[in-house]
């Protein structure tokens, strides 16, 4: 096994267990993409089995803490099994739910996500790339599934030093899902909607959604950066009796409108407006349209805290657009799903907005995302979704 030692000091994290070392703590030692190594003290304390990445500023993500444990494909069934098992404990009224959510499952680059009786999964670290048949077998395994789908084509992939991977893993078949959230249906392509084909980690926000959309009587809904329209839909169960849906994504929009229909809602309700958010928003305020509710789910902004600046100009641009196109007493869901931007920063995003749309609002929740994308005590990064539920006053 190689060793890679770590320089005087930067030991602290691996000691509170955090599972990164960046390679500015690294004082020698190196390895193959993915390779296991031994991770030791300035002074030869042994610290962690890492998986070491010599292309990513992450050089080193640890799967055990614990020196006498093995690093081999039982290890990953285990760490699988009791991923899985945590999630049936949490009695997710879907049968689509994050299975395993990498870090916070010890399993830090790898994405399970389960799709009625697709498995999606992503490898975004050099770790668990080395270890895709083991993980692949553990999963089949373990879930009972003979359909596994790949789509390890996210950006992080770049960092790590991988070529985009995507294809069927285990079994095959066609790539179009349908899915029960809740008492909805929707549609999902594990091979080309966005992340792994639908936004699990927002399922009790859209419950939530609905229930304040009919607890506050909000009629015109705006649905910003609705992909396929998981809270349009949300919101025409909760009363509304009008939904506008914003997108730049043509095929996106067309699903809404089936996604719509599906659930049961007369196709006079629901707009679906292949557009620009930040000019819908800015035309609207412009001719003083209003609306009871919006809702702003943008893309990441934000993949690092070095990106953070730049992003919250364009965070605090559509917010105070979205704050300037709500009716008085009515309700803004807002949302970051930028690593970079933490739970504080976001709130002083908004709150700046609000000032230069001259306008206040009431916080009556804070949201992040659904159990089944847990954040744990000892990776505080795990929180890379925040939201408001604000009314404005």
């Amino acid at each position: 096994m190689k060793t890679v030692r770590l320089r005087p000091g930067r030991e602290r994290s691996l000691q509170r267990r955090h599972p990164w070392v960046f390679e500015g703590g690294i004082e020698r030692g190196k390895a193959d993409a993915g390779e296991t190594v031994r991770v030791e003290a300035s002074d030869g304390r042994f610290l962690a089995w890492a998986a070491y990445s010599p292309a990513s500023a992450i050089r080193l993500r640890a799967w055990s803490f614990e020196e006498s444990e093995r690093i081999d494909a039982s290890l990953f069934r285990r760490r699988i099994a009791k991923a899985v098992e945590a999630r049936m404990r949490l009695g997710i009224d879907s049968d689509a739910l994050r299975l395993v959510h990498g870090e916070a499952d010890g399993l830090p680059g790898l994405v399970v996500d389960r799709y009625a009786d697709v498995l999606c999964v992503q490898f975004g670290a050099a770790g668990v790339e080395r270890w895709k048949g083991a993980i692949v077998d553990a999963l089949a395994a373990e879930c009972g599934s003979h359909r596994i789908y790949e789509r390890s084509d996210a950006s992080v992939r770049g960092l790590e030093g991988l070529e985009p991977c995507t294809g069927w893993l285990l079994g095959d078949g066609g790539t179009d899902v349908q899915i029960r959230e809740h008492a909805w249906r929707f549609t999902v392509d594990v091979a080309h909607g966005h992340k792994t084909g639908f936004y699990l980690d927002q399922r009790d926000n859209r419950r939530r959604f609905a229930g304040l959309v009919r607890q506050l009587r909000l009629r015109r809904v705006l649905n910003a950066y609705s992909y396929t329209g998981g809270f349009s839909v949300a919101a025409l169960a909760g009363g509304a009796e009008h939904v506008t849906s914003v997108d730049s994504s043509g095929p996106a929009l067309e699903r809404a409108v089936e996604h719509v229909a599906r659930n049961g809602h007369a196709a006079e309700r629901h707009e679906a407006r292949d557009a620009d958010v930040n000019r819908t928003l800015r035309e609207a305020v412009s001719r003083a349209e209003r609306w009871d509710a919006i809702v702003l789910d943008p893309p990441k902004l934000a993949p690092t805290s070095a990106h953070a600046e730049r992003a919250a100009r364009a965070y605090k641009d559509i917010n105070r657009l979205a704050l300037a196109a709500l009716a008085p007493g009515g309700l803004l869901l807002t949302f970051s799903c930028s690593g970079g931007v933490g739970v504080e920063l976001f709130h002083k995003i908004v709150a700046g907005a609000a000032i230069d749309a001259g306008v206040d609002g009431a916080i009556v929740e804070r949201l992040g995302a659904a159990p089944d994308h847990p954040m744990t005590l000892l990776f505080p990064e795990g929180e890379y979704l925040k939201g408001l539920a604000i009314v404005r006053t």
